[in-house]
């Protein structure tokens, strides 16, 4: 009942963590209505296919303006889940200017841009339990190799994060992030499934694994939902006690 007649709209929608939280709400929750945005058509086809249900959107986020009118079309929403994000990894010495402004457009300027759009319209239709969450990682807080732009990205999106909460609480809209270690997705266990890469990270983490795509999906939907109402700017990690 949580999430009856709520409206929620979820970026990166197409695979990986997006797609898992699309899945849950589909099955697991009656009368939600989910929006799917994704930049790949075919991603969210497919995805139409299995849910009829569910609204979708194919929008590039590294557009400002494209997204600003896309996002602006679908009216209220209550919950926000920005989720959508990319990782380009680069020595250090090797960080070009485009893998830069591609990492930060996606992973800070597109969730800035679209929750200054979804938050106005949850002000002007004041709306109750309004509460959006950004998908960060524990790149936030730990250094990783090759990772530099990236750890930068969900450092700046916890900032943001924080900032966010500070200035839309009045509003009575909540604002939290999740910090995920590796998430065995489809994509994660073709990255991860080397044993000299991952082997390395899996000896920093207490519970000796990466985290499930639903073990992720649980803590967002907790921040999403009324269970969580006094909980507000927080970092939650997924990660199995690696920041430890």
């Amino acid at each position: 009942m949580e999430f009856q007649n709520k409206r929620i709209l979820v970026t990166g929608a197409g695979q990986g963590i997006g797609r898992a939280i699309v899945e849950r709400l589909c099955t697991q929750y009656e009368e939600v209505q989910v929006i799917a945005l994704s930049k790949t058509l075919s991603n969210l086809e497919l995805l139409k296919h299995k849910y009829p249900q569910i609204q979708i959107v194919q929008v590039d986020l590294q557009d400002w303006e494209s997204t600003r009118r896309e996002v602006s079309k679908l009216g209220p929403v209550d919950i926000l889940i920005n989720n959508a994000g990319v990782a380009i990894l680069q020595p250090f010495l090797d960080i070009d200017e485009n893998s830069f402004n591609s990492v930060f457009d996606i992973n800070v300027k597109a969730v800035i841009n679209i929750s200054q759009v979804v938050a106005k319209c949850m002000i002007q239709h004041n709306i109750q339990g309004a509460a959006i969450v950004n998908v960060s990682s524990v790149a936030s807080k730990a250094a990783l190799t090759h990772h530099t732009v990236y750890c930068a990205s969900k450092a700046a999106l916890d900032s943001v994060t924080r900032s966010m909460a500070l200035e839309l609480g009045p509003h009575n809209i909540r604002v939290n992030s999740v910090q995920p270690t590796v998430v065995m997705t489809q994509m994660g266990q073709m990255a991860w499934s080397d044993p000299s890469k991952s082997g390395p990270v899996l000896s920093k983490i207490p519970l000796g694994r990466f985290s499930k795509p639903e073990e992720v999906v649980d803590v967002i939907l907790y921040l999403a939902g009324p269970k969580s109402s006094m909980v507000h700017g927080v970092h939650i990690p997924v990660d199995g006690g690696f920041l430890i």
